[in-house]
This record gives C-alpha cells, sequence and structure tokens, in this order.
C-alpha cells in the first residue's frame, strides 16, 4: 500500500478537495479529507475567467500560482491533520481548476481561421508551485493527452469508478453531480467490458448561478428553493430540446456552454415566470436529463433485487434533487456514495489520487469508449519536488 493525495476542484468552485488515500494494486481505500475555501478576490476572478475578457493573459498567469498555493495549503493542512510528514506521501494527483473547456475546437472568437480550429482544454494550478510548497512529488496534466488523441479530455473518472465501484454481479451506474452532470455505466466486474461514461448536462452550475443573482446565496441549500417553486412544464420542454441534449456520446460540456446567458435566451420567452418556479424547472432539467441517461443506458436487472445508481458530488447533498432522481428512476435503487463506502464529497478527489498511482505504475488513465481518444493511455505528468 502507498499513500496518495488527490486534489480536486470541480466547475462549482466551491471548494478544493484534498483527499487522502491507500493505494494498492487491489484496493482504493479512502482515509481522510480536508477542504479548503478559494478566498472571495481569487474567486471572483476565476468566474471571470471562465469567459473571455481583458487583460486575460496577466490574470490568468497569476491566478495559475494562487490557485497552486491554495492545493498546497489543503494538503499542507490534511497532513497536519492527520499527522503525517511529506515523505510519507508517495505523489499528489492534481487535477487543477478548469477554466475553459472546449475540446470540439469551437472556442469563440480566436484569431485563428476554421482549418485551424483545435480542441483544448486549460485547468491551472502550477504543479510545480504545489510540489515545491509540499515538498511532494505531483502528477497533473491529466486530460491534455486524451485531446491530443482526439478525445474530449473527460470525463476521466470511468477507469477509477470501474476499478472501484464495479460489482460482482450487477450493472451499476454512477453519477457525479458538480457543476456538470457525467455518468458511468459499469459491467459487472471481471466481465471484460469497458465502462460507458459521458457528461449529461448541467448538474449544479444554474442552480447556483439562479441563486446567486436571487438570493444571494453561493447555492440553494437542500433544493429548499426550488422546492418552494412549480416546474413549467414548456419551459422544460424547451430546453431539454437543446441540441446537446439529443448529441450521442462521447461528448463532454461546460460552463462555457451551460450558462445563464444560455438560459436568458430561452427566458425571453417565458419572461414572466417566476424566479422560483424557474428555479424548480432547472432542478428538474438536471434530474430528467441525468434520468434519461441512466434509464437509456443501464441494463435491466436480471432478477428482482434493483440495479444501483449511485451518486456523488455536491448534488448528493440537494435532498429535493436525489428525491426527483428517485421520482423520475422508480426501477432503480439511487442511493450517495456514502453507501459505497466513500462520501460523496470526496469521490473525485480520491480519482485523482487513483490516477496519479495509474501514472506511476504505467496504467492508462482514459477510456476510449468513453472519450473518443484513439488509443488508451497513461495520463499526467510528473512534476518532481526537488
Amino acid at each position: 500500500m502507498a499513500k496518495y493525495i488527490g486534489l480536486m476542484s470541480g466547475t462549482s468552485m466551491d471548494g478544493v478537495d484534498a483527499v487522502l488515500c491507500d493505494i494498492s494494486s487491489q484496493s482504493c481505500n479512502t482515509l481522510a479529507a480536508h477542504t479548503l475555501s478559494y478566498s472571495n478576490e481569487l474567486l471572483t476572478v476565476l468566474n471571470r475567467l471562465c469567459s473571455e475578457g481583458p487583460n486575460e493573459l496577466n490574470t490568468l498567469a497569476v491566478a495559475d500560482r494562487l490557485v497552486a498555493e491554495a492545493f498546497a495549503l489543503a494538503v499542507n493542512e490534511l497532513l497536519a491533520k492527520c499527522e503525517l510528514c511529506a515523505s510519507d506521501i508517495e505523489a499528489i494527483g492534481s487535477h487543477g481548476q478548469t477554466i475553459r473547456h472546449y475540446p470540439n475546437g469551437d472556442a469563440p472568437n480566436t484569431d485563428f481561421s476554421a482549418q485551424s480550429a483545435r480542441g483544448f482544454t486549460c485547468q491551472i494550478g502550477d504543479p510545480n508551485t504545489i510540489a515545491v510548497l509540499t515538498n511532494i512529488d505531483v502528477i497533473a496534466d491529466f486530460r491534455r493527452k486524451d485531446i491530443a488523441l482526439g478525445g474530449q479530455g473527460a470525463p476521466l473518472v470511468p477507469a477509477y469508478h470501474n476499478a472501484v465501484f464495479a460489482h460482482k454481479e450487477k450493472h451499476r451506474a454512477l453519477v457525479n453531480i458538480g457543476g456538470m452532470a457525467n455518468i458511468t455505466i459499469l459491467a459487472p466486474e471481471n466481465s471484460g467490458i469497458a465502462p460507458l461514461g459521458f457528461d449529461t448536462g448541467p448538474g449544479n452550475t444554474l442552480l447556483d448561478k439562479w441563486a446567486q443573482q436571487h438570493l444571494n446565496k453561493a447555492f440553494d441549500e437542500n433544493g429548499n428553493w426550488a422546492a418552494s417553486g412549480n416546474v413549467n412544464e414548456a419551459l422544460l420542454n424547451h430546453l431539454v430540446k437543446d441540441p446537446y441534449f439529443q448529441q450521442l456520446p462521447p461528448k463532454s460540456t461546460g460552463r462555457e456552454y451551460f450558462n445563464l446567458q444560455w438560459l436568458r435566451k430561452t427566458l425571453l420567452s417565458f419572461a414572466d415566470t417566476a424566479p422560483e418556479d424557474v428555479q424548480a424547472t432547472l432542478l428538474q432539467l438536471t434530474a430528467i436529463t441525468i434520468a434519461n441517461d441512466v434509464k437509456r443506458e443501464l441494463p435491466a436487472p436480471r432478477n428482482q433485487e434493483p440495479n444501483e445508481v449511485i451518486v456523488c458530488g455536491g448534488g448528493a447533498f440537494n435532498n429535493t434533487l436525489m428525491q426527483t432522481l428517485r421520482s423520475l428512476m422508480p426501477a432503480f435503487n439511487v442511493v450517495d456514495s456514502s453507501n459505497a463506502g466513500i462520501h460523496p464529497q470526496h469521490v473525485e478527489g480520491t480519482a485523482f489520487a487513483w490516477l496519479a498511482n495509474a501514472f506511476k505504475h504505467n496504467i492508462p488513465g482514459n477510456v476510449p469508449a468513453v472519450t473518443g481518444a484513439s488509443r488508451p493511455a497513461v495520463l499526467g505528468a510528473l512534476f518532481k519536488s526537488n
């Protein structure tokens, strides 16, 4: 067994999760975790960097260092809490903070011709700075190898999901609801069938941004505000017709696409909808797009016991969302990942600890059937601490 720390901050930017794991060729056990919030100044800048604006390059370069400092602080505080030192840790696996994700080469307002357009993904949080400030080797830059191989660079968690969550006999679905939502469909252990996975669409991002605009709160706690409203079926029907939801996988998305601008274009035709009814409709949109994809991809159980849908990420703490998912998927047992032994907030951090271990042992971290890459590949790059 070797100890690794996984670092993750998703598109919701609700905190840096540092997760301590004990990993061997046969197991991946989560030992402890620590969450650190960004400063208000940095969070404001990061949100601004997610769309085009002035003086981007200088701002991005400084934010790259500041995000790394926050990641390193999360590691050092986790080590102190666990009474461990740097030499106890084999390596850190750092996802970084996603700023832009345009894997299909459709980024707006570039200076290149259509023929020169290229897909890319951009995560910041300088791994050199993390390595220096923690005195631990860092493995980072996991997504760009998959992009170079013609893939989406996302989602990268299905290989980890398959290693850790696959059931001996049954199919399972893993649903991660962060800023975006993604699903992984797992065949039974040792079946030889590769997992299937893709982004279903918005997770919490529209819910959070709408709540921030109308409640001046970071998010709608427990989905209580959404529960106070009524779903506008006409608005919902319009939203679910978006081309992304009809697109077949491999596919991935981000807040570059699903954002308040996307929503406001539709709301022009539904201007009399009360804010709480919009929130209720957005929650239903997240739930129904997840449920539709799960029901399409997850096979029916062969016996009377229902297959499991395991939910992780921040959405697992939204009681209204979880109740809605259960009502839309009555044939499945919808639970959060604590039922499988991992806290819902720690699954993605654990995944990047697992990917760091995969790098060290020359194990492919992508699943071409998921991302669309031309072949499996070892993901990441090593940044030495000395």
